[in-house]
């Protein structure tokens, strides 16, 4: 296993420990794992990010650390909270990462989530400058939130 997997497991495995909520110093774990602290960083920013349901606080300096919390709201407020993490411009990728939640935290089922991400993808907006398609992929993207969102609260 890599460094940045083992770091990314024992980060999971202290949270499900801590009930959803970790403070934890970026130098210690650095310390633990031998390795920099922007290692640390970069397995934070990646692998606890709002598409995968964490929302993350982080103070630098002497007395510097990281706060991770795994999200946990009704499924309607994890809908708005999706809404307004997509944001005005989102690549496929960081939507296929949101697709990934929405069936893990059971919102949508995983054939919902292929047909969803099937009309975000390059080939279906190909017609669409590519400057233009991170714009109408949120907006899509945002739309199909919305009506899950009002389809959830009937």
């Amino acid at each position: 296993m890599i460094l940045s997997q083992e770091i990314a497991k024992l980060l999971e495995e202290m949270l499900q420990e801590a009930n959803g909520e970790l403070s934890i110093g970026r130098n210690d774990l650095a310390e633990k794992f031998g390795c920099v602290p922007s290692q640390i960083n970069y397995v934070i920013t990646s692998r606890f990010t709002p598409e995968r349901g964490y929302l993350v606080e982080s103070r630098r300096g002497g007395g510097g650390y990281i706060r991770i919390k795994k999200i946990a709201f009704s499924q309607h407020e994890y809908l708005m909270h999706f809404y307004q993490a997509i944001g005005d411009s989102i690549d496929f990728e960081a939507a296929r990462l949101f697709c990934v939640q929405l069936v893990q935290e059971k919102i949508v089922t995983a054939r919902e989530a292929q047909v969803l991400l099937s009309m975000l993808t390059e080939q279906a907006l190909s017609r669409v400058s590519r400057q233009a398609r991170p714009y109408l992929r949120a907006d899509l993207f945002r739309s199909a939130i919305l009506k899950i969102a009002s389809v959830s609260k009937e």
